[in-house]
């Protein structure tokens, strides 16, 4: 009896179930290795119409869940003349936040969704919010002038205190003011953001941005998507290349720290000084410098010379992701210690980041789109049916022993995996308008 249970987990590892193992027929009457695995997540059936099925989940719900309002406090009357607006207003209360970090995230993906699928919904969504801040921001602005210690529903906005209030949000802005969907003036929001990035946030000695917890002089790998996606969107809607040039600049000085060539991945957090120096190398940290890279290669002029430099280690970091996918589509939490949990978020940041890539020509099709694919399959297994993104790793600090990553809580409400997911799966669509695929002997095959 003692042997039952391997034996069981050696047909489950091998993807025949026990039942399909007994399957009548034999080697010389049956055909079998045509025998359908039981696969976890769904493989070799996905359709567009069935990823936008799942968009539109996740639309509606957030559409509900983050209402665009400014209400009084106390009465929850909504506001209609925003000059009449004081500190007795906030935003209305849904599930998350209209101004944060992952909401930047939210907002690209919305729009990206819209342009690819045609859906001006996903648009709308945007429009709306960032429409709706700017707006709110240019009300209290005044307020704030005269009372800097005033309580206003946009003090991340007008006055920024750290990179995650500043960096993702104002590239989402930029994205939205280029596409032409936006009827407010964003841009003295923007310049408030980029200026906070450039000259307020705190260095290093050689100019790295930095932060000064939970250690004095540490970087945060997350601090890379909270700070060059703005800089190089900047660059685009200003065409001054000293953004692109201090993008630059960051990346090199970020990588030379914290990307480990043998291993091809980041570590998380670097601490000056700390030695030996502990190596987590945390996925979805892993995951904004993987999407920081696509944003600097979808932006930077074909000319820079740097282009190619971003590129190679982005084919570097690809390379080694590629092999530690776990078979049911999925990353691990930390992504070489295989018993650690697989995570949605970081998992559908690299489903659209090898697409994206693929759809560029970045990366071979080939080779690349089957695992894109197989991601966001599972990705969409964790929509359910109310549209909430379930499996992601809630707000992450920085630790230096391998329990903090271990044991971090997922949650349904952890803003972070639902940008990621939009974008995930507004760009497989692209991939399969332009990529089909067939089964060949029970395998997805991209032949172009």
């Amino acid at each position: 009896m003692k042997f039952f249970p391997i034996a069981c987990t050696i047909l489950l590892f091998n993807g025949v179930s026990f039942a399909q193992a007994q399957h009548t027929g034999n080697d010389v009457t049956t055909p079998l290795h045509l025998l359908k695995p039981d696969y976890p997540v769904r493989y070799g059936e996905t359709k567009i119409q069935d990823i936008k099925v799942v968009l539109d989940r996740i639309y509606h719900y957030l559409d509900a869940a983050t209402p665009a309002e400014l209400v009084n406090k106390q009465s929850g009357e909504v506001i209609r003349d925003l000059k009449k607006a004081d500190q007795n207003y906030v935003f209305k209360q849904g599930d998350f936040r209209l101004i944060s970090y992952e909401w930047g995230v939210t907002y690209s993906g919305m729009l990206l969704s819209g342009e690819i699928t045609g859906d001006r919904k996903f648009t709308d969504y945007s429009a709306k919010r960032i429409d709706l801040i700017a707006q709110v921001a240019s009300a209290y602005r005044q307020v704030y002038n005269e009372a800097p210690k005033a309580e206003t529903p946009v003090r991340s906005v007008l006055e920024p205190r750290a990179l995650d209030d500043a960096g993702s949000m104002c590239a989402a802005m930029i994205k939205a003011s280029l596409s032409g969907s936006l009827k407010s003036d964003i841009r003295p929001v923007v310049d408030n953001y980029i200026n906070y990035i450039v000259t307020k946030e705190f260095r290093l000695a050689d100019g790295t941005l930095a932060r000064n917890r939970p250690q004095p002089n540490t970087l945060w790998l997350d601090d890379l998507y909270m700070s060059l996606p703005a800089l190089v969107q900047m660059g685009k809607l200003t065409g001054e290349r000293k953004y692109y040039d201090e993008a630059i600049n960051q990346f090199r000085l970020f990588s030379g720290r914290m990307f480990n060539k043998e291993k091809g991945l980041y570590m998380h957090g670097w601490v000056q000084d700390m030695d030996p120096h502990p190596q987590f190398h945390w996925a979805r940290a892993n995951g904004w410098a993987l999407l920081t890279k696509i944003e600097m290669l979808d932006a930077l002029p074909a000319d820079h010379p740097s282009r190619q430099e971003v590129l190679s280690q982005f084919r570097s970091h690809i390379k080694a992701l590629a092999s530690l996918q776990h078979g049911t589509g999925f990353w691990h939490q930390l992504l070489d210690r295989n018993d650690s949990y697989l995570e949605t978020s970081a998992t559908a940041i690299y489903a659209y980041c090898i697409a994206h890539a693929v759809n560029k020509g970045w990366l071979d099709a080939k080779a690349y789109a089957p695992m894109a694919l197989l991601a966001w399959n599972a990705v969409s297994s964790k929509v359910n049916e109310k549209g909430q993104v379930e499996g992601t790793c809630v707000g992450t600090g920085m630790g230096f022993d391998p329990a903090f990553y271990y044991y971090r809580p997922v949650n349904n409400y952890a803003a972070h995996g639902y940008g990621p997911a939009l974008l995930a799966g507004a760009e497989m669509i692209r991939l399969l308008q332009n990529h089909p695929y067939e089964i060949n002997d029970s395998s997805i095959q991209f032949l172009r």
